[in-house]
């Protein structure tokens, strides 16, 4: 019955992400292969699965040239338990390679939308057109506040209730 509950909620909640209130501008371009490897989630808007997340981490990894392998990792910190998910991506825009669509479950897919990426690629963010949710990544475990803010602003002027967000705590001294 769990499971089941489970995949009613990820359905729920996909569908509803994937109402497109307005458009969002991506990046112009994304180098796919710097793009890979592992990014750091810093902060999100948390949903019911990302509640109690710690030590977020997303790894990409390109399967071939419009196809992404996530796998997304994090702790929850009230069960100290691991939660792991690999949904399905592909790469929608392939002249800017900054429009994916991410499938949880069959046969629904989702915009993930690369809207804000560092010219170094040490930091990125991925949003969704409705604004409910967001993730700030960094390569590194850690994001000067500086940078943290500015994105932010960045987020405000785009329409995201910034109030929401939430910093992921990166602990992995655990």
């Amino acid at each position: 019955m769990k499971i089941k509950k489970i995949i009613v909620l990820i359905l729920l909640l996909i569908v509803l992400n994937s109402c497109k209130e307005n458009e969002m501008e991506t990046v112009d371009h994304v180098d796919i292969e710097r793009f890979m490897g592992d990014w750091y989630v810093i902060a999100i808007i948390p949903n019911f699965i990302e509640k109690n997340a710690i030590n977020g981490i997303e790894t990409y990894q390109l399967i071939d040239e419009d196809r992404v392998k996530i796998d997304y990792r994090f702790t929850d910190a009230k069960t100290d338990k691991q939660k792991h998910m690999q949904p399905k991506a592909w790469i929608y825009d392939k002249q800017s390679y900054a429009e994916w669509r991410v499938q949880f479950v069959w046969p629904l897919k989702f915009p993930y939308l690369i809207i804000d990426l560092a010219e170094d690629y040490s930091h990125t963010v991925i949003g969704v057109p409705n604004r409910k949710f967001v993730w700030i990544m960094s390569r590194e475990q850690t994001m000067k506040d500086e940078t943290y803010n500015d994105i932010l602003q960045n987020l405000d002027k785009v329409g995201y209730d910034i109030a929401k967000i939430e910093k992921m705590p990166q602990i992995w001294e655990r």
